[in-house]
């Protein structure tokens, strides 16, 4: 990595932030109260699915899970050929899945381009199909869309990630469009919080963690700060 963290941020903020306001249609309509009431009443926009693939999904639930604005979090698969996989055949790499994590999140809180730099500061989107040991398409960097939106503002993201000099190499992050999503074994949820002491999780995810901490210390949930 070559310039500050800082730099990359802002870039990062200012080309997805102003993309997806390019995207809105602005109006001067202003709605009467009873509008409004119906509005607050009937309106459930403010939450939001991301779906994003950042090597094993221990790795990705753990660092969402403590991200504020995150309601739930949800490993699973996605991305593949076959139906209802299991982790035995994720793990042959023949499936065509990614292990990702699925987020619900606040857009009141939390915008989907925050969700992405978290997301592309927690790991290395320059690795190929692998981060670190863990080896093969299924840990793919990807970020799989829900809608037109986020696919822009994750093409986006990824242009200021290229352009911003944080990295030495290429972001080789995929954008794909969301398909069916099959939520992994129950062993695999929760797992580093049931799980701290772990190998795996107090060699490879507990640094990771550390790093969202220190970089998103005012993005991190009350309880893990």
């Amino acid at each position: 990595m070559r310039k500050s963290n800082r730099t990359f941020l802002i870039t990062l903020f200012a080309t997805a932030f102003a993309l997806a306001a390019c995207s809105q249609t602005s109006t001067n309509k202003k709605l009467t109260l009873i509008d409004s009431l119906k509005s607050q009443l009937t309106d459930t926009s403010q939450l939001d699915t991301a779906t994003l693939g950042a090597g094993c999904f221990w790795c990705v639930e753990a660092v969402f899970q403590r991200i504020e604005g995150v309601k739930s979090v949800k490993s699973g698969y996605t991305g593949g050929n076959i139906k209802n996989p299991s982790y035995r055949e994720i793990c042959t790499g023949r499936t065509g899945h990614a292990e990702v994590a699925q987020l619900v999140y606040d857009t009141k809180v939390i915008s989907y381009a925050e969700l992405l730099e978290v997301f592309l500061v927690s790991h290395d989107p320059t690795q190929l199909n692998r981060q670190g040991n863990d080896v093969g398409t299924q840990y793919r960097s990807s970020i799989f869309t829900h809608s037109e939106k986020q696919q822009r503002i994750a093409e986006a993201a990824i242009a200021a990630a290229d352009s911003s000099g944080l990295w030495n190499d290429k972001i080789v992050t995929t954008i794909e469009p969301i398909g069916a999503f099959y939520v992994a074994e129950d062993y695999h949820q929760n797992y580093y919080n049931d799980n701290p002491n772990q190998g795996y999780c107090t060699y490879i995810i507990a640094p990771k963690i550390e790093k969202v901490k220190k970089l998103f210390k005012d993005k991190l949930k009350e309880d893990y700060k």
